[in-house]
């Protein structure tokens, strides 16, 4: 019950990811944004299920329900709680490639992700597959820690969008005599509305990592809260009190807090949080402004893939006993690994957008990109009078 409640949770972040590109994007877009994460779900689900936890847990299902329920069908319960970490990659990679991108190669291709970029690495580090993690313990007197996913799910997530986006190209009538041109969010209470759910349910999704109730500690739930709290006045106050950064604020320390949640002080979690937050406002504004190549619509590179790296590192700095952690991190083995998830999930996820795009195309048309995705793909827009 304890693993099925956390799983519904995370599930429940999926509207989340939903909203916060629904409130995005431009109103053209909105009903595609919504689509994507729903049929996204569903690929990843089977890709995951067939492939994907196979390759991480050596672990399938094809076997009888009578074997599948032993144990009050726990093992069913942990893969449904893991699936719904897995179907996070695709929802992060579709902010980055929104408002420009094809329907089926996408689906395509962020299922290949979740079927065979993330589960490998994923399997590394949570399941000592390979002799990773035995060979850090060896040699450095430490594993890999990444309690809940900064790096294995967030960093992977967001370098394999940094990929996709670098392949997809910018939006048509983003960048013109060299000068950003600035599409503003189309609904600012659905971008909010997004961030709060995936807030709320990020609690499950940090929480119940610990995938027992003996394992369960008010330390990873409080750090979490302090982490949020960081990012949410680092953005405020950095942002210069736009409500996209104030909004996205919150998920960039939550993102960051993921790995060492149950190792750090709260104090530690806070500076964590602060510092992510930071990182996002700056390295958004700086990729959205000067690198014209990279438009990255919801900008989930800064905040999954930069992020996310910053929180692998952070557990290293932050867990350790002089700063009031609990101990038992390696900073390099942290700094390893972490390079180590960046480096494979870029170049995993460059081949295999890479192929689609020689393969299928990955790209709207210009006139299809110019109508907007919802009626190009969809035949519908998200009003009646649209």
């Amino acid at each position: 019950m304890f693993i099925l409640i956390g799983a519904i949770l995370v599930l429940a972040m999926h509207a989340g990811f939903a909203f916060l590109e629904v409130g995005t994007v431009r109103h053209k877009n909105q009903v595609n944004a919504l689509v994507k994460i729903m049929a996204d779900f569903g690929m990843s689900a089977m890709a995951y299920f067939f492939v994907g936890y196979w390759i991480a847990y050596d672990t399938h299902f094809f076997q009888s329900a009578s074997l599948l329920a032993e144990g009050h069908g726990y093992d069913l319960v942990k893969f449904f709680f893991l699936l719904t970490f897995a179907a996070a990659i695709p929802a992060i990679i579709s902010g980055g490639v929104a408002e420009r991108a094809r329907f089926y190669p996408m689906l395509i291709a962020a299922s290949l992700c979740v079927a065979l970029v993330y589960p490998f690495f994923e399997g590394l580090v949570w399941n000592g597959n390979f002799g990773l993690q035995a060979w850090f313990s060896d040699n450095f007197g430490a594993s890999f820690h990444d309690f809940a996913g900064s790096v294995v799910v967030h960093a992977v997530g967001g370098w394999i969008a940094l990929a996709a986006v670098l392949l997809l190209g910018s939006r048509n009538g983003r960048y013109r005599g060299g000068k950003v041109v600035a599409f503003a969010p189309s609904n600012i209470p659905f971008l909010a509305l997004g961030a709060w759910i995936l807030t709320v349910g990020w609690f499950g999704f940090n929480v119940m990592s610990a995938q027992s109730i003996e394992g369960i500690s008010g330390l990873v739930a409080v750090n979490s809260l302090m982490a949020m709290v960081g990012g949410v006045l680092a953005s405020m106050v950095l942002g210069k009190n736009d409500p996209g950064f104030i909004h996205n604020g919150p998920l960039a320390g939550l993102v960051a807090v993921c790995a060492g949640s149950d190792v750090m002080h709260p104090l530690g979690a806070l500076i964590t949080g602060g510092i992510a937050g930071a990182l996002f406002v700056h390295m958004f504004t700086l990729a959205q402004n000067r690198w014209p190549k990279l438009d990255d619509v919801l900008g989930v590179w800064p905040l999954h893939g930069l992020c996310g790296a910053w929180g692998g590192i952070a557990a290293g700095i932050f867990a350790t006993p002089a700063l009031g952690g609990l101990g038992g991190l390696s900073l390099s083995v942290q700094i390893m690994g972490t390079l180590l998830g960046v480096i494979f999930a870029f170049a995993g996820g460059y081949f295999i957008y890479a192929l689609v795009k020689a393969t299928m195309g990955i790209r709207l048309s210009d006139e299809e990109e110019f109508n907007g995705a919802d009626l190009s793909i969809h035949k519908i827009g998200a009003n009646a009078d649209d």
